[in-house]
């Protein structure tokens, strides 16, 4: 499949990679069509997608059984008025129907929008309105189906509204499905079942083609900084994936692969579609209320897994468990994104697996843009180096290209339009905030990081939460780093307060674990223990980056998607 897209396939270093690595994109690209349908015709009974839940199902579809249920699902949008250019959101959480959606989607050539069953009426609002959202897709679960109802009466642009069938909640089909939901004109409307819709369809007719610079995919930001952005991806951005999965994934026809993340999330094409359908292999999902470590482990021995991502926080509830009780001998290859790596992470999950964690830095306006490829030697808390597919540079305020070990922000040269294949087409809707951070061919990522001499890139932290204190730039990322090697510490973010001498100093504001509450119940007990964390810090850590103030608090302040909001942190009088 790949070969239709590069010249070359096999790369054996890095100078190879750089030197041959090129992307082909037609001009009509779908990968609905190019891609899943294709592997349908070549390989039909071949499983592409093996679906269990924390009750105990298990579903395996087919190549040529995804072809079925994503044309039935196609021709039943079809019927519900959804064509080329409307915007549809899916709220599916890890339900099998959000594969089927989000292809058949891609077929008719409307937008789709992936969104976290999290949501609050205010946000479903909030999207609706930004985007002119035409349709909704939910799982039929109560907490979820409640907020979209609150949300219609000010969401005028919706006029389809769809969820699959119930399972294991209160309402039963009848109450869901009979359900009276009060649009913005006043009238009466009711969820479409899902099931049943794609089951009655009539046979589908292929639309018109599209062009591949057409919208296919849009993203919701987290909003760390103030209300959401709209980052909008053409349908190259799904062959801009075919580095993430074949590649740093390290996948095969042979593979079976799970990354751990919910399909409201940026991460889930990374990890459950684009690349690893491009690469032939089987996609594994497992659909659970609540993360349990001991149930992942128990899934990769059941399965025999071979290839596994989740972010570094999951590896480390992994090997707090005994590994000695599952066999892991199927995994092949382990990688991890979202936040740098601890080496003592890394050296456990070696130690007791015998496998590398292979980091690699994205953002949801981009594929894979710095990565630790299968042949390179990883380096603990680096994100790698710059993936060929796009021109990445550090770059100073100033505009020049910094100097190995000096900070810089990361940037993407875009004057070459052979490359950057998966980069965001425009913030929707925005084109002055997306001349914000896209102007003069460069892309500015709003993220700083060094490059050492051998090439690897290192995280320093988002450009407006570095503290500028005595001289020194300060990343939050590095002393939070620091400060989760305590064991007193279950969060924290690092902020910068004003200080008349130093300019800014460094602020912890900490959650602390249960056992270690006690430590600051009175004024005392807790200067000591405030030292010691800060003595810790400085072992750790470069002695001038120690917090010199603490502040300890039962919750940080969080966007929907779990990052943290630093922004409130510093407003907080």
């Amino acid at each position: 499949m790949i070969e239709k897209y590069l010249d070359k396939t096999t790369f054996t270093s890095q100078e190879d990679y750089i030197k041959n690595f090129r992307l082909k994109v037609p001009e009509n690209f779908n990968f609905s069509y190019d891609v899943m349908d294709e592997w349908a015709q070549q390989t039909p009974d071949k499983v592409a997608l093996l679906w269990t839940n924390d009750q105990g199902a298990e579903i395996k579809f087919t190549y040529s059984q995804l072809k079925e249920k994503t044309d039935s699902t196609a021709s039943y949008f079809q019927q519900m008025g959804i064509q080329k250019g409307d915007c549809v959101m899916l709220m599916l959480k890890r339900r099998y129907e959000f594969w089927f959606a989000i292809l058949a989607l891609h077929k008719l050539a409307a937008v789709v929008i992936p969104a976290t069953h999290l949501l609050t009426p205010k946000d479903i609002v909030y999207r609706c309105n930004a985007a002119s959202i035409k349709a909704i897709v939910a799982a039929g679960e109560d907490v979820m189906v409640d907020n979209i109802v609150k949300a219609m009466p000010q969401s005028p642009s919706v006029n389809f509204l769809c969820c699959t069938p119930p399972v294991n909640h209160k309402p039963n089909v009848e109450d869901v499905f009979h359900r009276n939901v009060v649009m913005a004109d006043g009238s009466i409307m009711h969820f479409n079942n899902f099931d049943e819709g794609i089951a009655n369809a009539p046979a589908f007719v292929r639309p018109e083609k599209n062009a591949t610079s057409d919208f296919m995919i849009m993203y919701f930001t987290s909003g760390t900084t103030g209300e959401p952005k709209m980052v909008a991806h053409d349908f190259s951005y799904a062959l801009g994936h075919l580095s993430t999965g074949v590649y740093w994934h390290n996948l095969h026809k042979d593979s079976l692969h799970l990354t751990i993340a919910d399909t409201g999330w940026g991460k889930a094409v990374w990890g459950k579609l684009y690349g690893q359908w491009l690469a032939g292999a089987t996609v594994f999902v497992y659909d659970h209320e609540k993360f349990t470590p001991a149930d992942i482990l128990a899934k990769l021995e059941k399965y025999r897994i071979t290839s596994l991502c989740c972010p570094p926080t999951i590896y480390r509830f992994l090997i707090k468990e005994d590994l000695s009780k599952y066999d892991l001998s199927s995994l092949e290859y382990c990688t991890t994104a979202g936040e740098a790596l601890n080496s003592a992470v890394y050296d456990t999950f070696k130690k007791l697996t015998g496998i590398r964690l292979m980091e690699g830095f994205g953002q949801t306006e981009t594929t894979m843009t710095l990565g630790t490829m299968p042949w390179m030697e990883p380096k603990p808390g680096s994100m790698g180096v710059p993936n060929p597919q796009y021109d990445v540079d550090l770059l100073a305020p100033d505009g020049r290209p910094v100097e190995d070990g000096e900070q810089g922000e990361i940037v993407v040269r875009t004057h070459d339009k052979t490359k950057n294949i998966g980069l965001f087409k425009e913030y929707y809707r925005d084109p002055e905030l997306t001349k914000q951070v896209w102007h003069d061919d460069i892309y500015h990522t709003g993220d700083l990081a060094w490059r050492d001499e051998d090439g690897y890139y290192w995280f320093v932290g988002r450009i407006d939460d570095v503290i500028k204190s005595s001289g020194y730039r300060i990343g939050p990322f590095e002393v939070e780093s620091a400060l989760m090697t305590h064991p007193a510490v279950v969060e924290c973010a690092i902020t910068g307060v004003p200080d008349e001498i130093r300019g800014q100093v460094v602020k912890a504001t900490i959650v602390l674990a249960k056992d270690y509450k006690c430590r600051v119940e009175d004024e005392e007990t807790k200067k000591i223990f405030i030292k010691e964390i800060q003595d810790h810090v400085k072992k750790v850590t470069a002695p001038y980056k120690y917090p010199r103030v603490i502040e300890f608090v039962d919750e940080l302040p969080k966007t929907i998607s779990g990052k943290i909001r630093r922004v409130e942190i510093r407003n907080k009088k």
